[in-house]
């Protein structure tokens, strides 16, 4: 396998592009997150269908030929050096076999977001570039933490992050190397089958979800059973499982990381002897700390938890 691309760090007064591949997004709802990139020294460029609407089934950002349109700008755009959604939602399936990376492969730039961003970030990382898997200029209804969006400065500045954590009951202890790859569950489920599913050989997951029902949840984890994951990984990090589960009986219904998902997932899971790690702050979540999809870590599980670029 080649190197991994990682693309170079942001100086002052470089401009990072802002679109929206897929849901709507109104104006004030990312008012906040521009005047941060403009008070952090950048200049955040608004794609053209940034605002555009296009209802099928769904609120998108525009139709397909308008939010590929954007995507494509942004990635071959010279004068583009990162390339920031303003929100996940659903619709980045649509734009994968439209993407073009001719001008972006001679000048990489970093890709941020989550939730539905993560199937350009399994297409980015098939073609052997780095992303980061982090907060959306939108913030949710549980909002997010300065320190969150810090983080990932600190990425496009050229630092790489390290975690301590406080250890989950739940956690299956061990320490491995190796290659992080995933990002939203559902889109890492959706995925799978495909050219442009994520290469699970010997790779250390993340998982995170939002609002899918427990019979979802396992109907994906089974689909990753069936398909060999969990013997192809040799680690596995779950971050937040928001407001899942039935609405109307479930009592944890606003617990970030909830406890039902969890012991499934220990359940689906306990035959499997990799390093497990559960609770890792990233995901649909108020503490929504950055990793580094396609980047090598360590973690160590023991007493105390250790995730290390």
């Amino acid at each position: 396998m080649k190197d991994l691309i990682f693309p170079k760090s942001l100086k002052k007064g470089d401009q990072i592009a802002i679109i929206s591949p897929a849901g709507a997004v109104e104006e004030q709802q990312l008012e906040k997150g521009l005047e941060m990139i403009r008070r952090k020294g950048f200049e955040p460029i608004l794609g053209k269908h940034l605002f555009s609407k296009f209802s099928n089934g769904y609120p998108y950002a525009g139709t397909e030929k308008e939010r590929i349109s954007d995507l494509n700008w942004a990635f071959n755009n010279d004068d583009i050096s990162a390339v920031w959604a303003s929100r996940g939602g659903y619709g980045c399936q649509h734009l994968l076999k439209h993407i073009q990376l001719s001008k972006f492969k001679k000048n990489p730039k970093w890709y941020i977001g989550y939730s539905d961003n993560t199937v350009i970030q399994s297409f980015l990382l098939r073609n052997n570039f780095a992303s980061i898997h982090g907060q959306t200029i939108k913030t949710s209804s549980f909002g997010v933490t300065g320190e969150s969006y810090n983080l990932i400065f600190d990425i496009l500045n050229g630092k790489k992050p390290s975690y301590t954590l406080e250890a989950n009951p739940l956690n299956k202890k061990g320490a491995v190397e190796g290659q992080l790859i995933g990002g939203n569950l559902a889109l890492i489920y959706a995925l799978l089958g495909t050219t442009y599913s994520f290469n699970f050989k010997d790779k250390i997951l993340f998982i995170e979800d939002i609002g899918e029902n427990y019979y979802a949840l396992d109907r994906m984890l089974m689909s990753l059973e069936l398909a060999g994951v969990f013997r192809k990984i040799k680690g596995l990090i779950i971050g937040g499982m928001t407001y899942m589960g039935d609405e109307k009986d479930n009592k944890n219904y606003e617990e970030s990381f909830d406890e039902f998902s969890y012991q499934l997932l220990a359940d689906r899971l306990k035959k499997y002897d990799f390093p497990t790690l559960f609770g890792f702050p990233n995901g649909h979540i108020f503490d929504n700390k950055p990793l580094i999809i396609g980047a090598n870590i360590t973690l160590k599980i023991a007493d105390q938890v250790q995730v290390k670029f």
